[in-house]
């Protein structure tokens, strides 16, 4: 019996995935397998996670949009504690979905997370005080991550804020179209 469940191609992003692992509860509270390798490789889902990776924000913050330009970095992003809204940016320019964007709220609540291949711009507001943990497949390497806007016009997304809470280097990226 599977423990759990992936729905395919996210917003038919080729490679974009949300995961929800089962929990089996009872009168202590739950259990849940948050990562099995062998059903995701299962499932397709085959990169290999090296090193996981734990953010606490305030309610109000708004980390990204960073992406890995000569090590692309996957990801699988969960919350386990409070709630996301949690955006990605189809940065593949072979890909048919390029510079698409897809959104999703994450929460300690919805136990879901999101699988985020090589090649993805991401970012997300913490809607409370959250806590996030990212596995990653590569090791973090400075230098190497770009940043852009979070508002950037090329993309249009409906934040649900409009002044976050932002590091001076999130707060000066600019312009999507400027960068890239």
């Amino acid at each position: 019996m599977s423990k759990v469940r992936i729905t395919r191609d996210a917003e038919r992003i080729k490679g974009l995935h949300i995961v929800e692992p089962k929990a089996f509860s009872d009168n202590r509270g739950h259990f849940m397998e948050a990562y099995n390798e062998t059903e995701f490789f299962q499932e397709g889902l085959e990169y290999r996670f090296i090193q996981d990776n734990e953010v606490f924000s305030y309610k109000g913050v708004l980390r990204g949009f960073h992406v890995n330009v000569n090590h692309p970095q996957a990801k699988l992003v969960r919350v386990v504690a409070g709630e996301i809204y949690d955006v990605v940016i189809d940065l593949r320019k072979e890909s048919d979905t390029y510079k698409k964007w897809f959104g999703i709220h994450l929460s300690a609540t919805n136990k879901k997370q999101l699988y985020i291949p090589e090649g993805f711009g991401h970012a997300y507001l913490a809607l409370e005080d959250s806590v996030v943990i990212f596995k990653v497949t590569t090791n973090y390497i400075a230098g190497d991550e770009v940043g852009f806007a979070w508002n950037s016009k090329d993309f249009d997304i409906p934040w649900p804020v409009r002044e976050p809470i932002q590091n001076e280097k999130d707060s000066t990226s600019s312009d999507f179209s400027e960068i890239f």
